[in-house]
Formats: structure tokens, C-alpha cells, sequence
């Protein structure tokens, strides 16, 4: 395993991270935990997961797998989601930032998270207002950095600036859906993170499984896969253009004697602005296939090829 920079921090994290919306979402507890104990053994030190996921399950489950390890891990959470009833459990009001990071301390049974993580921008909220809120909890010790999910360029920009203005704890990482099927954030939301040196951490690199190869032309996949049935969040996937491209990455990978999957997580670390990466597991065979491309180094020419690809 090699270790890269978290953003701007002095945090080396795992270059290939675990997670956590599977954990008492998709998989129960007693299922979750040898998957985050074998991360844990191959030298994953990044552990990903949020409030949302199961509605508090996921933290349970990762504070409970980790608290004797806990000083091994860099531990991140999100806020942002509705979780429990009503108008004022969500968003980044000082109000609920304020009850949620207590109630996600308590969950993963410790007294820190190491990145926290705004899970979407709100609209309704100044952005003054929640980075007020995250500085204090910095300055309180209850969390060491804090980042931003799912923002546009604009929505980035303008917190950087907020904090810069206002002199507080500002974003360091920004955590998107990308992948070699979905380079949009490549247009304007990577050039400004370069700018700013904050960290790309992508979620969903192998595409909700479809760059796996398990989805295949006119198949209707098993009703636990994430692509079964029409999810927004992982956008159209199964079409004709990306089965053609699909097919052109599983030549490239095969030819040089790795799965597609791995080439898929090869290609994000051959980014230089990724800072990790979000791989999520429902099994130990999971785990290791996705740390197969762990030591995979595309050249750049094979990078210039795969993005012609793509």
C-alpha cells in the first residue's frame, strides 16, 4: 500500500480507502466486520462513512470495528442528510451541525473525527454560517479537518473564499462522483482544487459495479446489485455507448494481465490531484480485488490512451 497526502493536511492516507455505505446498509454488522478488519490488516488507514448511511447504522458498525485500532485510522464522516424527522435535521445550519457531530461522536464511540465532511452544499444555508460552525468544532478538538461533498466548482469556490475572508478552518478535500465513464468535474471542479490544493477523493470508481464487467448486454442484473434498477446518484450507465467502451477497457486490461476493475482504480490514482479513493466493499473478496491495482502504475502514455477511451 502507498500513502498520498490528504489535501493540503499532514495526513498520509491509504492511496485506496474503505467505504462505509455498505455497513448496516447492504451488509449487516456481523458481516461488515471482517471486511473492515482485513482493510484494516492490508494497510488501509482511510475509513470513509456518514450519519446517512443506514440512518447511524454505518458509524455504529465503524466505530465498533475500530475502537480498538483507532489510533490506526484516519476517520471520516459526513453531515448533510436527513437523518430522524423534521425541517432541522438536515443541512449545515449551526443547529444541526451542532447535534450531529455529537450524535456521530457517540456512534463511532470516540472523541474525534479526522475529516468532516459537508455530504451536500445547502442552498438554504449561508456558507458562512456552516464553516463558522465546522471552525468551532475544529477549535474544540472534536475535529481535526473538514471538507466538502457533491459541490459544484462554484459552491467550492465560494466557501474557499468565505474561509479565506473570514480567516477559518477552510475545505480541504472535495469528494465527487468520478470515475473513467464520468470526467465531468475534470471541466472546472479539478483545475480549482489544483489551485487551491484541495484533495479529490471520488466516490463510486467502479461505477456502482459496472466497470467490474459483472453487467453485461441484455442481462437484467440480480435485484441486489446497485444498477438493477435505475439509481440517479451512479447516473445512465447501461447503455450501448458505455458497453462499447466498456469493452475497449477490458481489452486494455486483459492485455496487460489485470480485470478491468483494477484498471478502473489505476487510472483515478494516476491522478495526481485524487487524494484517495472510496472504494466500497461488501465482502473480504471485495476488499482484495479492489487492492488488486495497488502497485499498477499506468504510464502516460497508457493514460493518454485510456482517456481517449473514455
Amino acid at each position: 500500500m502507498e500513502y498520498r497526502k490528504l489535501g493540503n493536511s499532514s495526513f498520509r492516507v491509504s492511496e485506496i480507502g474503505l467505504g462505509g455505505n455498505t455497513f448496516g446498509w447492504r451488509i449487516d454488522e456481523q458481516a461488515s466486520m471482517p471486511v473492515i478488519q482485513y482493510a484494516l490488516d492490508q494497510g488501509v488507514n482511510y475509513i470513509d462513512t456518514a450519519d446517512y448511511y443506514g440512518q447511524g447504522r454505518s458509524e455504529e458498525i465503524v466505530g465498533k470495528a475500530i475502537k480498538s485500532r483507532r489510533h490506526e485510522v484516519i476517520l471520516a464522516s459526513k453531515f448533510g442528510r436527513p437523518i430522524g424527522e423534521g425541517p432541522n435535521f438536515r443541512g449545515g445550519s449551526r443547529y444541526y451541525i451542532m447535534r450531529a457531530i455529537d450524535a456521530s461522536l457517540k456512534r463511532l464511540q470516540t472523541d474525534y473525527i479526522d475529516l468532516y465532511q459537508m455530504h451536500d452544499a445547502d442552498p438554504e444555508t449561508p456558507i458562512e454560517e456552516t464553516l463558522r460552525a465546522l471552525d468551532d468544532l475544529v477549535k474544540a478538538g472534536k475535529v481535526r479537518y473538514i471538507g466538502a461533498s457533491n459541490f459544484a466548482a462554484w459552491q467550492l469556490c465560494e466557501a474557499l473564499w468565505t474561509s479565506r475572508g473570514s480567516q477559518l478552518h477552510s475545505f480541504i478535500t472535495e469528494q465527487s462522483r468520478y470515475h473513467i465513464l464520468d470526467r465531468r468535474i475534470e471541466e472546472e471542479l479539478v483545475p480549482l482544487c489544483q489551485a487551491y490544493k484541495v484533495g479529490i477523493i471520488p466516490w463510486a470508481p467502479l461505477a456502482g459495479g459496472f466497470l467490474t464487467g459483472k453487467y453485461h448486454r441484455g442481462e437484467k442484473a440480480p435485484a441486489d446489485w446497485r444498477l438493477s434498477t435505475p439509481i440517479l446518484i451512479y447516473g445512465n450507465l447501461l447503455t450501448e455507448e458505455s458497453y462499447r467502451k466498456l469493452a475497449k477497457l477490458e481489452a486494455f486490461a486483459t492485455g496487460r494481465g489485470h480485470t478491468v476493475g483494477e484498471l478502473a482504480i489505476a487510472w483515478l490514482l494516476a491522478k495526481p490531484w485524487v487524494s484517495t479513493i472510496i472504494a466500497g466493499a461488501r465482502s473480504v473478496e471485495q476488499v482484495k480485488s479492489n487492492l488488486g491495482a495497488v502497485g499498477w502504475k499506468l504510464t502516460p502514455e497508457e493514460v493518454t490512451e485510456l482517456d481517449a477511451i473514455s
